[in-house]
């Protein structure tokens, strides 16, 4: 059997480093993170002047507008999370993996392995979406591997001599569904008998990315009001850490009905909505959090957010959520009745076979 594997390949301005890795996509189980590895390739001249060459797994973290930026003031932090020397090699135990091993045979002397452990507290690949006439910076966290030549891990003299390649920290599925989500609010009027009840219940607690959601919605009208419309949405709910009112929540999918209505009193309701939110409904909304950007075409929504508890959240993170919220219309006079059952929506995880079956070759 013959596996072909996936390899990316970037070089320095001045062709003098080569960088090659065979993913920049690593999974996050909250609890670990799969290391970063990788193989470098000096120049001769490098190699015979003995250059030190440096890795640097660096997150870069944009709060706001690039356009707003002035003269010494930046919405930009630049976080160097791991930083290791790998020429001249340091005395350090390795576990090579089977594509480092391959790579080293095939390249020669002048390849150099590396491996760079994430912290399990960093966060996950995140950036807002902007409008297609923005070709700015977008606002979000991005993360690279750093390759370069100096004289310390501190010296950024050397720009033809060094190499950014963007990779992403990504979050699958759960395998196991959790509980189904359900909940049941009450409304009363003042000076009106009765009350009216709403249930709502979600079919599954966990979505894939392109899955349609079954709102089952439940009106049990004992009041003397008239409920006169009926509108579910899905909203996506984004958390900007570092700000203490950095949370906002954008509307992605919703539908409206009257069917049904007007609900008089003493009447009663059933009914399926179903939803589907994709980032082609949105695709020309700014502020709309997707996936973190490798100059790839086919980004999504970004995944929910799993982290191991509330204290663990990283301060230059961007925490994303998800809920299906359901709004009962009484007109002027009654108000609003809303409920509210948060859910999952993320990607499965892949199996070995379909990764092996999308690679292909040497990609710079």
């Amino acid at each position: 059997m013959v596996v072909n594997f996936k390899v990316f390949k970037k070089c320095s301005p001045n062709n003098m480093i080569t960088l090659y890795m065979n993913r920049r996509e690593f999974v996050d189980s909250v609890t670990q993170v799969e290391p970063i590895d990788g193989i470098i390739v000096l120049d001769d001249e490098y190699v015979r002047q003995n250059r030190k060459i440096f890795v640097q797994l660096v997150c870069n973290f944009r709060y706001g507008r690039e356009d707003d930026e002035m003269i010494g003031l930046r919405f930009q932090k630049e976080l160097t999370l791991v930083s290791q020397q790998v020429c001249p090699p340091q005395k350090q135990d390795i576990q090579l993996t089977k594509m480092q091993e391959r790579l080293l045979k095939k390249l020669g002397s002048n390849a150099f392995p590396f491996v760079m452990q994430m912290p399990t507290s960093s966060p996950a690949s995140v950036v807002l979406q902007q409008k297609a006439s923005d070709e700015t910076q977008p606002c979000g966290v991005q993360y690279f591997v750093k390759i370069f030549t100096g004289d310390s891990d501190c010296d950024r003299s050397h720009r033809r001599s060094t190499i950014n390649l963007g990779i992403r920290k990504v979050q699958y599925a759960p395998t196991k569904q959790g509980l189904q989500p359900c909940t049941v609010v009450r409304k009363d009027f003042l000076l009106s008998p009765g009350e009216l009840e709403l249930e709502v219940t979600l079919d599954k607690q966990l979505y894939h990315h392109g899955d349609k959601i079954s709102v089952n919605i439940c009106v049990r009208n004992n009041s003397n009001k008239v409920v006169k419309k009926i509108k579910a949405m899905v909203q996506q709910g984004v958390d900007v850490v570092l700000f203490q009112n950095g949370q906002f929540r954008n509307t992605i999918a919703f539908m409206e009905t009257s069917e049904g209505c007007p609900l008089n009193p003493g009447s009663s309701l059933q009914k399926v909505m179903y939803l589907v939110p994709t980032l082609v409904a949105n695709c020309d909304r700014a502020g709309i959090a997707v996936e973190g950007d490798i100059k790839r075409k086919d980004t999504a929504l970004a995944s929910t957010t799993l982290i191991a508890s509330q204290d663990a959240r990283d301060a230059f993170g961007i925490i994303v959520s998800y809920a299906v919220k359901v709004k009962l219309f009484l007109g002027a006079l009654g108000g609003e009745l809303c409920a509210e059952l948060p859910f999952i929506l993320m990607h499965p995880k892949p199996s070995r076979k379909a990764q092996l079956e999308t690679e292909g070759s040497v990609e710079a």
